[in-house]
């Protein structure tokens, strides 16, 4: 482990955004950029989150009152959760906010999460997943500062960054800055599906952005305020704590899960492709061990794979609850780098029942009617790859702008 007074040296910049510019902040721009730059040539170094960059925020939150959206992804390099890193140097935080599946992670995906107390410190909790997705003004009376801490994976549809597009929202409404504490992407180096169309927004989809978008939750925040995303194009006052000795092209391991159906990094990097099954009549694997890593229905061709969903922690009513269902054991497939639908085709092709595949939720997640229809008319992957094209270069483009890393 690098001594952090060393890497203090080399790291005495703060990426502040916010709604003006000047030309020094122009020449900080240019020095983080200048930094990033040798910090790609020499990716030995530890991954440091902007949890750990505590040396950059610890005085900004000196001696405010503090409201913190977080989970269990919001811990430090030695375990400690964020919470009570921040209490043990005295930060006085308010409220905690939590996201879908709760503060402490443990919620089903889509479950109701109530408000609350914390356990271990006596906090209040307001859920931000339900009826409550933005915190209301009254909710945010005496917070001087909003603190945003949470493990995105880098799909479209992982509500997390739906949660910080509200956050933001409320954040400039009610004039209170927000810190963005950041954490490398571990689909980082994926930009790939189609841009979602904007009569399809929704809360696993609200802004018109590719299905694996590449981005870290700081550059993310970055472009919501950029493209004045936020309700009648307010901005909020935004500062990212930016990771340290992180690239895209590092092959970032999580250290601990992101939610209840994400158990390790192979369900991480095949989330994206197999979500989309999540708007068919086909299982991945929720009340089995293998959560996004396998796929399988009992409309599918009976094969030498097969497994029985059961109730278990994350998934207390799994689709097809003790129904033997037939498909592809995923777990040790390598890696892949973009999104992939040959399983998604397959499945639709091999279905006893075509009528019945595909569901209403579906159009949701892909952001789009199109890709169910390319499906249905079995239109070749090539050529459904192909009308991606101008969306994704066009995304591109716009997603330098904000770019960190």
């Amino acid at each position: 482990m690098i001594p952090f007074s060393k890497l203090s040296l080399c790291f005495v910049f703060l990426i502040i955004i916010s709604n003006s510019c000047s030309a020094s902040k122009t020449d900080l721009r240019e020095n983080v950029k200048s930094d990033l730059e040798k910090i790609k040539n020499n990716p030995s170094k530890e991954i440091k989150t902007g949890a750990d960059n505590y040396d950059k925020y610890l005085l900004l939150l000196k001696n405010k009152k503090i409201g913190i959206v977080t989970n269990q992804t919001g811990v430090l390099s030695n375990k400690i959760h964020l919470v009570d890193f921040l209490l043990e140097k005295d930060i006085a935080i308010k409220t905690i906010f939590a996201p879908e599946h709760g503060f402490r992670g443990t919620a089903d995906a889509g479950e109701h999460v109530v408000d609350g107390k914390d356990s271990k410190t006596g906090l209040a909790i307001i859920s931000l997943y339900g009826d409550n997705k933005k915190p209301k003004s009254e909710q945010l009376a005496g917070i001087d500062i909003m603190v945003f801490d949470l493990q995105d994976v880098g799909a479209r549809f992982y509500t997390y960054i739906s949660s910080l597009h509200y956050i933001m929202e409320a954040c400039a409404e009610n004039n209170i800055p927000l810190l963005i504490l950041d954490r490398p992407n571990p689909n980082g180096s994926i930009v790939d599906g189609p841009v979602l169309e904007t009569a399809f927004s929704s809360f696993v989809g609200m802004h018109p952005i590719p299905l694996l978008h590449g981005m870290t939750i700081g550059e993310y925040g970055k472009m919501i305020n950029g493209e004045k995303w936020l309700k009648n194009s307010v901005q909020c006052k935004l500062t990212v704590i930016p990771c340290i000795n992180y690239n895209r092209k590092i092959n970032y391991s999580l250290p601990v899960k992101p939610s209840p159906n994400l158990p390790n990094n192979q369900a991480v990097n095949l989330y994206a492709s197999l979500c989309l099954f999540e708007g068919t009549n086909v299982s991945v694997g929720r009340g089995t061990e293998k959560q996004f890593q396998i796929y399988g229905s009992p409309y599918l061709p009976k094969s030498s794979f097969s497994f029985i969903p059961k109730p278990n922690f994350g998934a207390q009513n799994p689709v097809y609850n003790g129904i033997e269902c037939f498909g592809e054991d995923l777990s040790k497939h390598s890696r892949v780098n973009q999104l992939e639908l040959k399983w998604l085709i397959k499945a639709y092709q091999t279905t006893t029942d075509k009528s019945k595949f595909f569901n209403p939720f579906f159009t949701k997640l892909a952001g789009n009617k199109k890709l169910q229809q390319q499906i249905e008319n079995r239109i070749p992957e090539k050529e459904i790859r192909q009308s991606w094209e101008k969306g994704l270069i066009e995304f591109k483009e716009m997603r330098l702008k904000y770019l960190i890393y």
